[in-house]
Parts: C-alpha cells; sequence; structure tokens
C-alpha cells in the first residue's frame, strides 16, 4: 500500500550529488565549519538524495561524509544531521539497538518503533538488524523485557497484523476487551495484547466505538485504570496508534517538549524518521490538540543551529 508523502521534506528538483558533496567539502575545509551551509543543504535533499551524496563525497575526496560531520559539528546539531544522513530503516534499526544494549532497557524507543511502523517496515527492520549484527531482534527483546509486555512486542514483531476490518468479531472483540478490563476482578492482559497486537487498525476503530457504547468507557480509559508501567505505555501506544499515527506522534513531539528540560532523543527520532511521511498531518494534528504550533513550540524549546536544522525540517508554521 503506497501512502501518499505527507512529509514536509521532499526530494530536491535539479538536484547533483557531486555539486552537494562539493558544497559540504567547502563548509568543512579549512577553519571554522559553515554549520549554516550544511544544515540548508542536509534538511532540502531526500534521504535517498542524502545517500547519493554520501557516495559521491567518497568518490571525490576518498573520506567518508560522516566521519568528517562528526569531526566538525557538536552536541544535539550532530546527532541530528548524522540521522538525517542515516537511511530509515538503519536508524531504526540502530535506535533499537542502542535502546537494547544500552546501559538498562530504553522501553519508550521500543514502544514507539514497534507500535508506530508497518508491518513492512518491522519486516524490513528484523531482516536489517540481522544483517547488521548477526542477531535476532526477537530474542534480543525477549532477553530484556518480560510479562506481557514481551509478549505484545513479540507479536508486534511478527508484523502480521490482519487487513480489514473483520464484521463477523468486531462484537466478541469488544466482549472479551470488556469482560477482561472493566467486568472482572484484576484484568485479563492476554485479551487486550491478542486483540490489540492482531487485528487492523480499521478495525480496532470499530471495536473502540462499540467498546464506548458497552462500557461507557474510552479504552484508553480502561487501559489506564486496568494496566500500569511499561504494558500500560505499550497498549497505549498501539491504541493510538490505530486511530492516528500523525495525533500519536503530535502528543509524543508535545511531551518531549512540554515543561522543564527537553527530551532531545525523542525530538529528533521523531523530526527525522517522520519528515519525509506524515509531518504535514502531525504539524495539522499537534495544532488541533494543544494551544500552540509545532514550529513556535520548537522555537521555544531549542537553540542555534540545532533550532533552526528542526525549524527547516518542520517546514512551517501554523499559527
Amino acid at each position: 500500500m503506497l501512502q501518499a508523502n505527507r512529509g514536509t521534506v521532499k526530494p530536491s528538483a535539479n538536484f547533483s550529488a557531486s555539486a552537494d558533496a562539493e558544497v559540504l567539502h567547502k563548509a568543512m575545509k579549512g577553519l571554522g565549519t559553515d554549520e549554516d551551509a550544511i544544515l540548508q543543504l542536509v534538511t532540502a535533499r531526500s534521504n535517498a538524495q542524502r545517500q547519493e551524496i554520501k557516495a559521491s563525497f567518497k568518490t571525490l575526496y576518498g573520506k567518508d561524509l560522516i566521519d568528517d560531520l562528526k569531526g566538525e559539528l557538536g552536541g544535539k546539531f550532530e546527532t541530528l544531521i548524522v540521522a538525517l544522513m542515516t537511511p530509515p530503516i538503519t536508524y531504526d534499526v540502530t535506535s533499537l539497538r542502542n535502546a537494547i544494549k544500552g546501559a538498562g532497557t530504553d522501553e519508550k524507543v521500543l514502544v514507539e518503533i514497534l507500535a508506530s511502523r508497518t508491518s513492512q517496515q518491522v519486516k524490513q527492520i528484523v531482516a536489517a538488524y540481522k544483517q547488521e549484527y548477526d542477531d535476532d531482534l526477537e530474542k534480543d527483546i525477549t532477553g530484556d523485557t518480560s510479562g506481557h509486555f514481551q509478549r505484545l512486542l513479540v507479536i508486534l514483531l511478527q508484523a502480521n497484523r490482519q487487513t480489514g476490518i473483520q464484521a463477523e468479531s468486531i462484537e466478541s472483540d469488544t466482549q472479551a476487551l470488556f469482560k477482561a478490563g472493566e467486568q472482572k476482578f484484576g484484568t485479563d492482559e492476554q485479551s487486550f495484547v491478542t486483540i490489540l497486537g492482531n487485528r487492523s487498525a480499521e478495525h480496532l476503530r470499530k471495536v473502540f466505538d462499540a467498546y464506548m457504547k458497552l462500557s461507557g468507557y474510552e479504552i484508553e480509559e480502561s487501559i489506564k485504570r486496568e494496566t500500569s508501567g511499561n504494558l500500560k505505555d505499550l497498549l497505549l501506544a498501539v491504541v493510538k496508534c490505530a486511530r492516528s499515527v500523525p495525533a500519536y506522534f503530535a502528543e509524543t513531539l508535545y511531551y518531549a517538549m512540554k515543561g522543564a528540560g527537553t527530551d532531545d532523543s525523542t525530538l529528533i527520532r521523531v523530526m527525522v524518521t517522520r519528515s519525509e511521511v506524515d509531518l504535514l498531518d502531525i504539524r495539522a494534528q499537534f495544532r488541533r490538540l494543544f494551544a500552540c504550533s509545532l514550529h513556535s513550540m520548537i522555537k521555544g524549546d531549542a537553540g542555534g543551529d540545532y533550532r533552526k536544522a528542526l525549524l527547516a525540517l518542520c517546514g512551517g508554521d501554523d499559527a
């Protein structure tokens, strides 16, 4: 299923990989670095074009562009530019690897990536992970997680979500969720995990409507009441993505910036991974859900070249 590109970043029309490689080389040559030239160029090219620039840079100068960028840039700005230069599947694979292999597991990254990617993307991620690290992603994740949280992650890794609406099972799914949660003492997490992990987004939206009629609660309210910790976070992410992936990411971005301190790794990850997918829709949802635009929130939250690059990715202000 080909999605229309609702990204803010589009391929550059009169593109020349060698001319771009030259601009980047010049920006890093000699004393001082022209960060502005780097960010203007990188944010105005598609990921596929950036890969061509990387190849051209090596052909022209016998050096690795990423190594040069890392040598010249620093901090969050460097992290952002290097992320933009990485192919999307590789970036997801690296993010998952770091989430698992770092000190302690970063469950937030596992939740965000596995709840929001399409089945086809998950299959590519699993294959690329194997190729890159000669490890089994499922094994690495199960070695680091437990309980129903682990079970739902494993279901999502199978990437066998149904397609379309199973009209005959809307009623039984709704009943199963109701019985598993609101109706009994203690929660039967397995029903939530199986149904939310396997049904299509369209089907789940029908089930959520029926659940509301039956119980008087939104499914999210029941999940918050009935479950906790990582499982709660993952169930909520799956529900939100079934309702609207752009709304899920709008919320993710908002909470990454809200309050004291910014979760920069989440901010970078979402802005980079959605820039060619649905960032226009995320911006629209952001404006609808919160009292400000994504642009204005980034502007108030980040600084320097890092802010400039994020705003270039954001594309416009929905004031």
